[in-house]
């Protein structure tokens, strides 16, 4: 079960999976961020959108972190950086967006994972930690995730966490400056409409 811990601010919000935990991007992060994408760049590249020619400096980080805090505070995303529990090193980094509520109740996943922490099972500890946090603590009812049709990896990896695969898009999202089609994958809550989120907690 995901736990959420409210932290210091400097610290920000924290929810704890199998072996990894979930906390919120902050400055002191910069460096180990900057030399994980660095590293796992080419492996990164072909499933993301094209990186600006800045995208590592710290400026540019900056900005992302701002985007980051108000994005939190309008309730409509949650981005976190994933930590290997055993040491703390920076796995890679999940995001929940695209947050609606009223009748829809609904958010989007979406994640990365270093080059030298793949297929060791942190990013789908990841996965199944902010699906607790997205039904339980914030009491949405569906989640969404999409990948590009060749990337079986992620296909493996969202069918263990539970996602069903449910249709397909053409040029859904602009990928390394194309636009790609994709898998579309749903996750509705397992919990009751009943228990509502967690009781307590104010997101």
């Amino acid at each position: 079960m995901a736990l959420l811990d409210w932290m210091t601010p400097e610290n920000g919000l924290r929810v704890d999976g199998e072996a990894i935990f979930l906390r919120a991007p902050r400055a002191s992060d910069y460096n180990e961020w900057r030399d994980l994408r660095a590293a796992s760049r080419s492996f990164l590249q072909p499933w993301e959108p094209t990186w600006p020619t800045d995208d590592l400096s710290r400026a540019a980080f900056r900005r992302r972190l701002s985007a980051y805090a108000r994005d939190r505070d309008l309730g409509v995303a949650y981005p976190f950086f994933v930590h290997r529990a055993e040491d703390e090193a920076l796995t890679g980094g999940i995001t929940l967006s695209n947050i609606r509520r009223g009748v829809a109740q609904m958010g989007s996943i979406g994640y990365w994972c270093g080059r030298p922490f793949t297929r060791q099972g942190h990013t789908l500890a990841a996965v199944r930690a902010l699906s607790e946090f997205a039904f339980r603590t914030l009491g949405l009812h569906r989640l969404e995730a999409a990948c590009i049709p060749d990337n079986l990896g992620s296909r493996r990896l969202l069918a263990k966490a539970g996602f069903t695969e449910e249709g397909y898009a053409k040029a859904y999202l602009k990928i390394n400056g194309v636009w790609r089609d994709h898998v579309l994958f749903g996750l509705t809550t397992p919990f009751s409409v009943l228990e509502g989120p967690d009781e307590g907690v104010s997101v």
